[in-house]
């Protein structure tokens, strides 16, 4: 089974990296371009087969090590 976490700062925290996105676009000629938030996605292969449990031991994993859920967010995508 897999697992797909997209993490994603919160709103409100600053992201100087999604910043440096929005310049270089800028530059680049990319015009329009008022806001980029930059984030992460983890893909895990899991020997888990029930997909409910695949879901909270992902979950945990997120809360534990993935996403510093102090200023970011994530979401789980089981397939």
């Amino acid at each position: 089974m897999k697992a797909r976490v997209h993490v994603m700062l919160k709103n409100g925290v600053l992201d100087p990296q999604g910043e440096a996105v929005r310049h270089a676009l800028g530059t680049l000629g990319f015009e329009g371009v008022e806001a980029v938030r930059q984030g992460k996605v983890i893909e895990l292969d899991l020997a888990e087969t029930d997909k409910a449990k695949a879901e909270a031991s992902v979950a945990k994993m997120c809360e534990k090590l993935l996403a510093n859920t102090v200023i970011e967010s994530y979401s789980v995508e089981i397939a």
